[in-house]
């Protein structure tokens, strides 16, 4: 079973039990995002967390496997050169798919804003290393229909 056909069996019993990315996530116990994108397949999921996973939404052992193991985190895009400007666009190709999802979850169908957007950078000490907060605030954008 690759990590495909588990993406796949999670979406169909996600719909079918009529369940969220967020519900999923709680009823695992861990954050959405993290949840939606090793179920998209970005991301190894934990044993613990792969159990919970494959009981509440009826999968097969095998699927229990495959979670656990590492991904491949590739997509077909031209790769930035500067490693700043390479780290944020493999945010987006690891994440962006999961981000997508939960986004249109909360609000529909449609998109973020890029012109009525905002974005901060934000410097957060640690004592484990300071960590650098990116906060982007966008207006959504519903799809029309005509």
């Amino acid at each position: 079973m690759t990590k495909l056909d588990v993406t796949e069996a999670i979406i169909l019993a996600k719909k079918s039990k009529g369940l969220s990315w967020e519900a999923i996530a709680s009823e695992i116990g861990a954050g959405t995002v993290w949840v939606t994108s090793a179920c998209l397949g970005m991301n190894s999921m934990p044993e613990v967390f792969a159990t919970k996973l494959v009981a509440l939404l009826g999968l097969s052992p095998e699927a229990k496997t495959t979670l656990m193991e590492y991904p491949t985190k590739a997509w077909e895009r031209d790769v930035p050169q500067d490693p700043l400007v390479y780290r944020l666009y493999e945010v987006v190709g690891v994440y962006g798919d999961t981000l997508k999802e939960v986004i249109q979850e909360k609000f529909g169908d449609g998109i973020m804003s890029a012109i009525d957007f905002s974005m901060d950078v934000d410097k957060e000490e640690n004592p484990k290393g300071d960590r650098v907060v990116i906060t982007m605030n966008g207006k959504f954008l519903p799809y029309k229909a005509w």
